[in-house]
């Protein structure tokens, strides 16, 4: 299961408490304090793991606490530092404090990691203070996670326009893939390997009109392609599903204005897919009239035109 978002409570740990403890010596009038320190309490980190896709872990697991630091010793022994808890999520994890919406950190970078509650301080042991101090309560923070996809390149298209086709066709990624829409529930990601080069695309679910506000999810679809580096427009050159295919691109192209203007200045590629099939042929002449920009014909049954598109792709990376 794909989860982009999530909201935890994390609790940092507590200092040990300070030890209050006295040396007797014959040699020594009275009695000379010797408590050593507490241990600071454990941090909470959270770190961007390029093994791990989701954000699943996080839907079971939603208090974490990190552990508490060691009491001070007498001959001022020093007790331990409670060991750091670690959380790990997938790069492209936005962390936001939950109870303000400011951002703690945006974690774009594989292996980018970030403190987000600090352990608290050891209490002072006698040796170096009147009495002894008890550990300060280590920090505490409701999190927010917000995963938006890094990849080099992202598929969008209306339902049933053939992303999830075409990602099986250059990629090992094997998505469902059925004659009928909304087959993809959920954003999936391949590795493309093309002469030497290799990288990764995402297939966006299929986006419906008013996409931009909402409708049919779109707005958490939409937002995982706001990391990559270029889009490519898959449409229905055969119109399957009563569409017209120059309206789909329209669409798309206004899908994306409303949600963030940004997105139209990335790179694009437009493909009109499904020429195999003889309506995408009949619409062909009037998908040219239409659409003035250059555009790739292929067909991902017949890898028609697909390693062109590849070589397209790779040039523009």
């Amino acid at each position: 299961m794909f989860i982009d978002e999530a909201d935890i409570y994390v609790h940092a740990g507590t200092g040990g408490s300070g030890c209050k403890s006295f040396r007797h010596t014959r040699d020594v009038k009275g009695r000379k304090p010797n408590g050593g320190n507490g241990g600071r309490g454990g941090h909470v980190i959270i770190k961007a793991d390029p093994g791990i896709h989701t954000l699943r872990e996080f839907n079971y697991k939603k208090n974490i606490k990190a552990s508490r630091g060691g009491h001070g010793g007498s001959n001022n022994k020093t007790g331990r530092d409670g060991e750091d808890s670690y959380l790990f999520v997938p790069p492209g994890t936005l962390i936001l404090n939950a109870d303000n919406s400011l951002v703690v950190r945006d974690l774009t970078h594989i292996n980018e990691e970030v403190i987000v509650a600090r352990g608290g301080k050891g209490g002072r042991g006698n040796a170096k203070c009147t009495n002894a101090e008890p550990g300060k309560i280590g920090e505490s923070i409701h999190l927010h996670f917000d995963l938006k996809l890094i990849a080099d390149v992202g598929l969008v298209g209306f339902p049933n326009a053939g992303k999830s086709s075409l990602i099986s066709c250059i990629s090992k990624a094997k998505p469902k893939v059925a004659p009928y829409p909304f087959t993809t529930k959920a954003p999936v990601l391949g590795i493309v390997e093309f002469n030497d080069k290799e990288f990764k695309i995402a297939d966006i679910p299929g986006l419906i009109k008013g996409a931009h506000a909402g409708s049919g999810l779109g707005d958490r679809f939409l937002r995982h392609i706001e990391r990559t580096r270029i889009l490519v427009f898959v449409i229905d050159l055969a119109g399957v599903d009563g569409r017209k295919p120059w309206d789909d691109f329209f669409s798309l192209k206004n899908e994306l204005m409303l949600y963030n203007r940004e997105l139209n200045d990335k790179p694009c590629i437009i493909l009109a897919n499904k020429i195999d099939l003889p309506l995408a042929k009949d619409n062909l002449k009037i998908f040219k009239s239409k659409i003035k920009e250059h555009f790739f014909v292929i067909s991902c049954k017949d890898k028609t035109n697909i390693d062109e598109l590849l070589a397209q792709i790779v040039k523009l990376l």
